[in-house]
Protein backbone atom coordinates (compact mmCIF):
# COMPACT_ATOMS: atom_id res chain seq x y z
CA UNK A 1 0.00 0.00 0.00
CA UNK A 2 0.89 3.69 -0.51
CA UNK A 3 1.39 6.36 1.93
CA UNK A 4 -0.69 9.19 1.17
CA UNK A 5 -0.11 12.99 1.47
CA UNK A 6 -3.11 13.41 4.01
CA UNK A 7 -3.15 12.30 7.75
CA UNK A 8 -5.67 13.87 9.71
CA UNK A 9 -4.79 16.11 12.69
CA UNK A 10 -6.75 14.05 15.29
CA UNK A 11 -4.31 11.32 14.17
CA UNK A 12 -1.56 13.58 14.63
CA UNK A 13 -2.56 14.84 18.23
CA UNK A 14 -3.31 10.80 18.75
CA UNK A 15 -0.06 10.26 18.17
CA UNK A 16 2.39 12.71 18.76
CA UNK A 17 0.25 14.67 22.17
CA UNK A 18 -1.73 18.03 21.89
CA UNK A 19 1.67 20.23 22.16
CA UNK A 20 2.80 18.92 18.99
CA UNK A 21 1.71 20.85 15.72
CA UNK A 22 2.93 19.47 12.34
CA UNK A 23 1.83 20.94 8.86
CA UNK A 24 0.67 18.46 6.11
CA UNK A 25 3.75 18.25 4.79
CA UNK A 26 5.62 17.01 8.23
CA UNK A 27 3.01 14.86 8.43
CA UNK A 28 3.19 12.65 5.84
CA UNK A 29 6.35 12.25 5.71
CA UNK A 30 6.76 11.69 10.25
CA UNK A 31 3.18 11.45 10.83
CA UNK A 32 2.66 7.45 10.01
CA UNK A 33 5.39 6.54 10.61
CA UNK A 34 5.92 7.33 14.18
CA UNK A 35 2.89 5.50 15.03
CA UNK A 36 3.85 2.21 15.48
CA UNK A 37 6.79 3.57 17.52
CA UNK A 38 4.93 5.77 19.84
CA UNK A 39 2.64 2.57 20.24
CA UNK A 40 5.53 0.65 21.02
CA UNK A 41 6.86 2.92 23.93
CA UNK A 42 3.32 2.97 25.26
CA UNK A 43 3.15 -1.33 25.29
CA UNK A 44 6.50 -0.84 27.29
CA UNK A 45 5.63 1.37 29.91
CA UNK A 46 5.94 -0.86 33.34
CA UNK A 47 2.48 -0.93 34.47
CA UNK A 48 1.44 -2.05 31.00
CA UNK A 49 4.48 -4.57 30.55
CA UNK A 50 3.66 -6.21 34.37
CA UNK A 51 -0.12 -6.43 33.53
CA UNK A 52 0.12 -8.50 30.33
CA UNK A 53 2.99 -11.07 32.12
CA UNK A 54 0.39 -10.87 34.98
CA UNK A 55 -2.27 -12.26 32.28
CA UNK A 56 0.11 -14.35 30.09
CA UNK A 57 1.27 -16.20 33.73
CA UNK A 58 -2.01 -16.66 35.17
CA UNK A 59 -3.82 -18.20 31.48
CA UNK A 60 -0.09 -20.31 32.15
CA UNK A 61 -1.42 -22.10 34.75
CA UNK A 62 -4.57 -22.86 33.97
CA UNK A 63 -4.33 -24.45 30.62
CA UNK A 64 -7.79 -25.52 29.11
CA UNK A 65 -7.80 -27.18 25.48
CA UNK A 66 -9.82 -26.80 22.60
CA UNK A 67 -13.75 -25.66 23.23
CA UNK A 68 -13.15 -26.12 26.74
CA UNK A 69 -11.39 -22.43 27.35
CA UNK A 70 -14.53 -21.66 29.43
CA UNK A 71 -11.71 -19.64 32.10
CA UNK A 72 -9.92 -18.21 29.75
CA UNK A 73 -12.75 -16.85 27.92
CA UNK A 74 -14.13 -15.48 31.30
CA UNK A 75 -10.60 -14.08 32.10
CA UNK A 76 -10.43 -11.95 28.82
CA UNK A 77 -14.14 -10.99 29.51
CA UNK A 78 -13.31 -9.37 32.41
CA UNK A 79 -9.83 -7.59 31.37
CA UNK A 80 -12.65 -6.26 28.64
CA UNK A 81 -14.91 -5.05 31.38
CA UNK A 82 -12.24 -3.69 33.13
CA UNK A 83 -11.57 -1.33 30.04
CA UNK A 84 -14.87 -0.60 28.36
CA UNK A 85 -14.66 -2.55 25.27
CA UNK A 86 -17.86 -4.11 23.77
CA UNK A 87 -17.95 -7.61 23.16
CA UNK A 88 -20.04 -10.37 21.62
CA UNK A 89 -19.71 -14.00 23.54
CA UNK A 90 -20.00 -16.93 23.30
CA UNK A 91 -18.72 -17.14 19.41
CA UNK A 92 -17.73 -20.84 18.36
CA UNK A 93 -18.43 -21.63 22.25
CA UNK A 94 -15.39 -19.90 24.33
CA UNK A 95 -14.79 -17.82 21.65
CA UNK A 96 -14.98 -13.61 22.39
CA UNK A 97 -15.51 -10.72 19.88
CA UNK A 98 -14.35 -7.19 21.01
CA UNK A 99 -14.65 -4.00 19.29
CA UNK A 100 -13.41 -0.61 19.55
CA UNK A 101 -13.82 2.49 17.60
CA UNK A 102 -16.77 4.15 16.04
CA UNK A 103 -18.84 0.81 15.21
CA UNK A 104 -18.57 1.83 11.91
CA UNK A 105 -16.69 0.88 8.75
CA UNK A 106 -14.06 0.32 7.76
CA UNK A 107 -13.23 -3.10 9.96
CA UNK A 108 -10.19 -4.40 10.55
CA UNK A 109 -9.72 -7.82 12.96
CA UNK A 110 -6.58 -9.04 14.90
CA UNK A 111 -6.63 -12.30 16.35
CA UNK A 112 -5.36 -14.52 19.52
CA UNK A 113 -5.93 -18.00 19.72
CA UNK A 114 -6.68 -19.72 23.53
CA UNK A 115 -5.96 -23.55 23.49
CA UNK A 116 -3.80 -25.35 25.07
CA UNK A 117 -2.24 -28.63 24.08
CA UNK A 118 -2.53 -32.01 26.10
CA UNK A 119 0.67 -32.81 27.13
CA UNK A 120 3.00 -32.51 30.52
CA UNK A 121 4.79 -29.32 31.37
CA UNK A 122 8.39 -30.27 32.04
CA UNK A 123 9.43 -26.90 32.83
CA UNK A 124 10.01 -26.19 36.71
CA UNK A 125 9.02 -22.65 37.19
CA UNK A 126 6.77 -21.02 40.02
CA UNK A 127 3.66 -20.76 37.04
CA UNK A 128 4.09 -24.19 35.77
CA UNK A 129 0.83 -25.75 34.65
CA UNK A 130 -1.50 -26.29 37.56
CA UNK A 131 -3.58 -29.04 35.24
CA UNK A 132 -1.91 -32.50 34.90
CA UNK A 133 -1.46 -33.25 31.36
CA UNK A 134 -2.22 -30.00 30.08
CA UNK A 135 0.14 -27.25 28.70
CA UNK A 136 0.90 -24.18 26.60
CA UNK A 137 3.17 -25.27 24.69
CA UNK A 138 2.81 -23.33 21.85
CA UNK A 139 2.66 -19.76 22.94
CA UNK A 140 -1.36 -18.97 22.45
CA UNK A 141 -1.32 -17.83 26.31
CA UNK A 142 1.15 -15.12 25.51
CA UNK A 143 -1.15 -14.29 22.29
CA UNK A 144 -4.05 -13.57 24.38
CA UNK A 145 -1.96 -11.54 26.52
CA UNK A 146 -1.23 -9.34 23.69
CA UNK A 147 -4.32 -9.06 21.94
CA UNK A 148 -5.19 -7.44 25.51
CA UNK A 149 -2.25 -5.44 25.84
CA UNK A 150 -3.67 -4.07 21.68
CA UNK A 151 -6.70 -3.61 23.35
CA UNK A 152 -5.09 -1.69 25.99
CA UNK A 153 -3.52 1.24 23.31
CA UNK A 154 -6.48 0.85 21.17
CA UNK A 155 -9.14 1.31 23.43
CA UNK A 156 -6.80 4.74 25.33
CA UNK A 157 -6.93 6.36 21.99
CA UNK A 158 -10.55 5.07 20.49
CA UNK A 159 -11.80 8.37 19.86
CA UNK A 160 -9.03 9.02 17.34
CA UNK A 161 -9.43 5.58 15.37
CA UNK A 162 -10.75 6.42 11.97
CA UNK A 163 -13.12 3.15 11.92
CA UNK A 164 -13.64 -0.01 13.91
CA UNK A 165 -10.90 -2.55 15.50
CA UNK A 166 -12.62 -5.86 15.85
CA UNK A 167 -10.33 -8.23 18.71
CA UNK A 168 -10.83 -12.08 17.88
CA UNK A 169 -10.15 -13.92 20.41
CA UNK A 170 -10.75 -18.13 18.97
CA UNK A 171 -10.82 -21.20 20.22
CA UNK A 172 -9.53 -24.42 19.42
CA UNK A 173 -6.71 -23.53 16.41
CA UNK A 174 -4.90 -26.87 17.49
CA UNK A 175 -6.52 -28.90 15.06
CA UNK A 176 -9.99 -28.01 16.38
CA UNK A 177 -10.84 -25.63 13.39
CA UNK A 178 -11.89 -23.20 15.63
CA UNK A 179 -11.17 -20.29 12.97
CA UNK A 180 -14.06 -22.02 11.06
CA UNK A 181 -16.35 -21.72 14.30
CA UNK A 182 -15.60 -18.17 14.61
CA UNK A 183 -16.30 -17.27 10.59
CA UNK A 184 -19.31 -19.62 11.14
CA UNK A 185 -20.25 -17.10 13.80
CA UNK A 186 -20.44 -14.04 12.09
CA UNK A 187 -17.06 -13.07 14.02
CA UNK A 188 -15.94 -11.71 10.12
CA UNK A 189 -19.17 -9.90 9.59
CA UNK A 190 -18.25 -6.33 7.98
CA UNK A 191 -14.35 -6.90 8.25
CA UNK A 192 -12.20 -6.02 5.49
CA UNK A 193 -8.67 -7.36 6.68
CA UNK A 194 -7.05 -9.44 9.45
CA UNK A 195 -3.71 -9.52 10.84
CA UNK A 196 -2.40 -12.61 13.43
CA UNK A 197 0.90 -13.48 14.70
CA UNK A 198 2.87 -16.49 16.52
CA UNK A 199 5.56 -16.09 18.89
CA UNK A 200 9.16 -18.14 17.16
CA UNK A 201 11.78 -19.36 19.12
CA UNK A 202 14.11 -19.62 16.79
CA UNK A 203 13.76 -15.35 15.43
CA UNK A 204 15.81 -12.76 17.32
CA UNK A 205 13.78 -10.54 20.11
CA UNK A 206 13.13 -7.43 18.15
CA UNK A 207 12.47 -9.12 14.72
CA UNK A 208 9.61 -10.40 12.71
CA UNK A 209 9.77 -12.17 9.70
CA UNK A 210 6.90 -13.74 6.99
CA UNK A 211 6.08 -13.70 3.27
CA UNK A 212 3.70 -12.93 0.72
CA UNK A 213 1.65 -16.10 -0.52
CA UNK A 214 2.36 -19.35 1.22
CA UNK A 215 3.49 -19.28 4.74
CA UNK A 216 2.42 -22.49 6.14
CA UNK A 217 1.39 -25.67 4.88
CA UNK A 218 -2.24 -26.57 4.62
CA UNK A 219 -2.47 -30.10 6.83
CA UNK A 220 -5.38 -32.93 7.25
CA UNK A 221 -4.80 -36.01 9.88
CA UNK A 222 -5.51 -39.96 8.89
CA UNK A 223 -6.04 -42.75 10.71
CA UNK A 224 -6.36 -46.35 9.52
CA UNK A 225 -7.06 -49.92 10.51
CA UNK A 226 -5.46 -52.89 8.88
CA UNK A 227 -7.00 -56.44 9.85
CA UNK A 228 -6.04 -59.49 9.34
CA UNK A 229 -5.81 -62.94 10.92
CA UNK A 230 -4.01 -63.22 13.86
CA UNK A 231 -1.78 -66.17 15.01
CA UNK A 232 1.23 -67.86 16.89
CA UNK A 233 4.77 -66.04 15.59
CA UNK A 234 6.16 -69.65 14.98
CA UNK A 235 3.41 -70.82 11.97
CA UNK A 236 2.84 -67.37 10.47
CA UNK A 237 1.57 -69.57 7.14
CA UNK A 238 -1.65 -69.66 9.31
CA UNK A 239 -2.59 -66.42 10.09
CA UNK A 240 -2.65 -63.25 7.79
CA UNK A 241 -0.02 -60.72 9.19
CA UNK A 242 -1.82 -56.82 9.35
CA UNK A 243 2.25 -55.50 10.69
CA UNK A 244 3.07 -56.57 7.33
CA UNK A 245 0.37 -54.62 5.59
CA UNK A 246 1.40 -52.02 7.43
CA UNK A 247 4.85 -51.93 6.94
CA UNK A 248 4.17 -51.93 3.22
CA UNK A 249 1.83 -48.82 3.43
CA UNK A 250 4.01 -46.62 5.11
CA UNK A 251 7.11 -47.54 2.41
CA UNK A 252 4.61 -46.80 -0.11
CA UNK A 253 2.90 -43.71 1.49
CA UNK A 254 6.42 -42.16 1.10
CA UNK A 255 6.35 -42.50 -2.65
CA UNK A 256 3.01 -40.02 -2.68
CA UNK A 257 6.04 -37.26 -2.73
CA UNK A 258 9.13 -39.00 -3.91
CA UNK A 259 7.27 -40.50 -7.39
CA UNK A 260 3.88 -39.07 -7.55
CA UNK A 261 4.21 -35.31 -6.45
CA UNK A 262 6.07 -32.36 -8.21
CA UNK A 263 9.46 -31.79 -6.86
CA UNK A 264 8.46 -28.17 -6.81
CA UNK A 265 5.13 -28.38 -5.01
CA UNK A 266 6.37 -29.17 -1.53
CA UNK A 267 4.33 -32.04 0.67
CA UNK A 268 4.83 -34.19 3.54
CA UNK A 269 3.16 -37.58 4.48
CA UNK A 270 4.01 -38.53 7.38
CA UNK A 271 3.27 -41.86 9.91
CA UNK A 272 3.22 -40.40 13.69
CA UNK A 273 1.01 -43.48 14.78
CA UNK A 274 1.89 -47.42 14.88
CA UNK A 275 -0.04 -49.35 17.25
CA UNK A 276 -0.27 -53.33 17.14
CA UNK A 277 0.54 -56.25 18.97
CA UNK A 278 1.41 -56.95 22.69
CA UNK A 279 3.56 -59.88 22.55
CA UNK A 280 6.84 -60.85 21.13
CA UNK A 281 5.53 -64.14 19.77
CA UNK A 282 1.87 -63.82 18.59
CA UNK A 283 0.93 -62.17 15.38
CA UNK A 284 -2.20 -59.92 15.93
CA UNK A 285 -5.32 -59.14 14.64
CA UNK A 286 -5.10 -55.93 13.46
CA UNK A 287 -2.89 -52.53 13.26
CA UNK A 288 -3.63 -49.06 13.61
CA UNK A 289 -1.53 -46.38 12.27
CA UNK A 290 -1.88 -42.83 11.48
CA UNK A 291 -0.58 -39.42 10.33
CA UNK A 292 -0.56 -36.31 8.73
CA UNK A 293 -0.05 -34.84 5.16
CA UNK A 294 0.84 -31.22 4.04
CA UNK A 295 1.04 -29.36 1.04
CA UNK A 296 0.52 -25.81 0.54
CA UNK A 297 -2.74 -25.87 -2.38
CA UNK A 298 -6.45 -27.35 -1.26
CA UNK A 299 -5.67 -28.98 -4.81
CA UNK A 300 -2.25 -30.97 -3.47
CA UNK A 301 -3.91 -31.47 -0.10
CA UNK A 302 -7.33 -33.38 -1.78
CA UNK A 303 -4.77 -35.29 -4.23
CA UNK A 304 -2.95 -36.56 -1.16
CA UNK A 305 -6.08 -37.51 0.70
CA UNK A 306 -7.10 -39.84 -2.03
CA UNK A 307 -3.60 -41.38 -2.79
CA UNK A 308 -3.43 -41.79 0.71
CA UNK A 309 -6.78 -43.82 0.92
CA UNK A 310 -6.54 -45.69 -2.20
CA UNK A 311 -2.47 -46.78 -0.93
CA UNK A 312 -3.75 -48.03 2.41
CA UNK A 313 -6.64 -50.42 1.06
CA UNK A 314 -4.74 -51.20 -1.67
CA UNK A 315 -1.39 -52.41 -0.11
CA UNK A 316 -4.03 -54.57 2.75
CA UNK A 317 -5.32 -56.26 -0.04
CA UNK A 318 -2.12 -57.38 -1.51
CA UNK A 319 -1.29 -58.74 1.88
CA UNK A 320 -4.50 -60.07 2.25
CA UNK A 321 -5.75 -58.09 4.85
CA UNK A 322 -8.80 -55.61 4.52
CA UNK A 323 -8.24 -51.75 5.85
CA UNK A 324 -10.55 -48.89 6.73
CA UNK A 325 -9.25 -44.96 6.71
CA UNK A 326 -10.00 -42.29 8.89
CA UNK A 327 -9.74 -38.95 7.95
CA UNK A 328 -11.04 -37.70 11.35
CA UNK A 329 -12.76 -34.51 9.80
CA UNK A 330 -15.39 -34.05 12.52
CA UNK A 331 -12.16 -33.59 15.07
CA UNK A 332 -9.76 -32.44 12.95
CA UNK A 333 -11.31 -31.06 9.80
CA UNK A 334 -8.83 -30.21 6.96
CA UNK A 335 -7.03 -27.24 7.42
CA UNK A 336 -6.03 -24.67 3.88
CA UNK A 337 -2.49 -23.24 3.77
CA UNK A 338 -1.48 -20.19 5.47
CA UNK A 339 -1.35 -17.50 2.01
CA UNK A 340 -0.52 -13.65 2.93
CA UNK A 341 -2.08 -11.25 0.76
CA UNK A 342 0.86 -9.16 -1.23
CA UNK A 343 -1.20 -5.65 -0.41
CA UNK A 344 -0.70 -6.83 3.28
CA UNK A 345 2.74 -7.60 3.30
CA UNK A 346 3.56 -4.30 1.75
CA UNK A 347 1.76 -3.12 5.10
CA UNK A 348 3.47 -5.06 6.89
CA UNK A 349 6.97 -4.18 6.06
CA UNK A 350 5.83 0.08 6.31
CA UNK A 351 4.68 -0.75 9.94
CA UNK A 352 7.24 -3.09 11.48
CA UNK A 353 9.47 -1.72 9.53
CA UNK A 354 8.89 2.11 11.35
CA UNK A 355 8.39 0.29 14.80
CA UNK A 356 11.49 -1.96 14.19
CA UNK A 357 13.76 -0.78 11.27
CA UNK A 358 13.46 -2.44 8.44
CA UNK A 359 16.57 -4.45 8.87
CA UNK A 360 15.07 -6.28 11.70
CA UNK A 361 11.76 -7.23 9.49
CA UNK A 362 13.26 -10.57 7.84
CA UNK A 363 11.62 -12.49 5.17
CA UNK A 364 11.04 -16.33 6.32
CA UNK A 365 11.02 -19.17 3.55
CA UNK A 366 7.53 -21.02 3.67
CA UNK A 367 7.37 -23.80 6.29
CA UNK A 368 5.24 -26.61 6.17
CA UNK A 369 3.31 -26.37 9.86
CA UNK A 370 -0.04 -25.26 9.72
CA UNK A 371 -2.43 -22.99 10.66
CA UNK A 372 -5.60 -22.71 11.14
CA UNK A 373 -5.59 -18.22 10.69
CA UNK A 374 -6.09 -19.72 7.12
CA UNK A 375 -10.00 -20.37 7.28
CA UNK A 376 -10.02 -16.15 7.80
CA UNK A 377 -7.41 -15.68 5.13
CA UNK A 378 -10.03 -17.55 2.91
CA UNK A 379 -12.47 -15.55 3.78
CA UNK A 380 -10.95 -11.89 3.27
CA UNK A 381 -7.57 -10.82 2.62
CA UNK A 382 -5.16 -11.70 5.78
CA UNK A 383 -1.63 -11.46 7.24
CA UNK A 384 0.63 -13.43 9.60
CA UNK A 385 3.41 -13.36 10.73
CA UNK A 386 6.01 -14.46 13.28
CA UNK A 387 7.38 -12.75 16.31
CA UNK A 388 11.04 -13.11 17.72
CA UNK A 389 11.62 -14.12 21.07
CA UNK A 390 14.99 -15.65 21.04
CA UNK A 391 17.87 -14.19 22.87
CA UNK A 392 21.42 -15.17 23.87
CA UNK A 393 20.81 -14.51 27.48
CA UNK A 394 18.37 -16.75 27.89
CA UNK A 395 20.07 -19.74 25.81
CA UNK A 396 18.08 -21.64 23.16
CA UNK A 397 14.86 -22.05 23.55
CA UNK A 398 12.52 -24.89 22.41
CA UNK A 399 10.26 -25.64 19.78
CA UNK A 400 6.61 -24.96 20.16
CA UNK A 401 5.28 -28.56 21.08
CA UNK A 402 7.35 -29.19 23.37
CA UNK A 403 6.83 -29.93 27.06
CA UNK A 404 9.94 -27.90 27.72
CA UNK A 405 8.23 -24.97 25.90
CA UNK A 406 9.20 -21.26 27.37
CA UNK A 407 8.00 -17.82 26.41
CA UNK A 408 10.33 -14.83 26.30
CA UNK A 409 8.18 -12.36 27.99
CA UNK A 410 10.11 -9.41 26.89
CA UNK A 411 8.33 -9.92 23.70
CA UNK A 412 4.99 -9.06 24.74
CA UNK A 413 5.31 -5.35 24.28
CA UNK A 414 6.63 -6.14 20.47
CA UNK A 415 3.28 -7.90 19.93
CA UNK A 416 0.72 -5.78 21.57
CA UNK A 417 2.09 -2.74 19.74
CA UNK A 418 2.26 -4.46 16.29
CA UNK A 419 -1.01 -5.58 16.52
CA UNK A 420 -2.18 -2.14 17.48
CA UNK A 421 -0.25 -0.48 14.80
CA UNK A 422 -1.15 -2.80 12.15
CA UNK A 423 -4.69 -1.83 12.46
CA UNK A 424 -4.73 1.87 12.91
CA UNK A 425 -2.45 2.20 10.30
CA UNK A 426 -4.40 0.52 8.06
CA UNK A 427 -7.73 2.40 9.02
CA UNK A 428 -6.07 5.20 8.46
CA UNK A 429 -4.81 4.21 5.11
CA UNK A 430 -7.25 2.57 3.54
CA UNK A 431 -10.14 5.55 4.72
CA UNK A 432 -7.12 8.06 2.97
CA UNK A 433 -6.76 5.45 -0.03
CA UNK A 434 -10.73 4.97 -0.97
CA UNK A 435 -13.06 7.21 1.21
CA UNK A 436 -15.46 5.52 2.13
CA UNK A 437 -19.06 6.30 0.73
CA UNK A 438 -22.05 6.23 2.96
CA UNK A 439 -23.21 2.32 2.95
CA UNK A 440 -25.18 -0.02 4.88
CA UNK A 441 -23.38 -2.88 6.95
CA UNK A 442 -24.33 -4.85 9.60
CA UNK A 443 -24.59 -3.60 13.58
CA UNK A 444 -21.81 -6.37 15.27
CA UNK A 445 -23.85 -4.93 18.37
Amino acid sequence: MEFHMQVSLIIVLFVFGPTTIFSSSSVSSNGLSEIPFKLLDFAQKPQVFDWMVGIRRKIHENPELGYEEFQTSKLVRAELDKMGIDYKYPIAITGVVGFIGTRKPPFVAIRADMDALAMQEMVEWEHKSKVPGKMHACGHDAHVAMLLGAAKILKEHEKDLQGTVVLLFQPAEEGGAGAKKMIDGGALENVNAIFGLHVANHVPIAEVASRPGPFFAGSGFFEATISGKGGHAAIPQHAIDPILAASNVIVSLQHLVSREADPLDSQVVTVGKFQGGDAFNVIPDSVRIGGTFRAFTRESLMQLKQRIKEVIMGQASVQRCSATVNFLEDEKPLSPPTINHKDLHEHFRNVAGDMLGIHRVKDHQPLMGSEDFAYYQEAIPGYFFLLGMADDKLGPLHMPHSPHFQINEDALPFGAALHASLAIRYLLELQQEVPLPAQEYHDEL
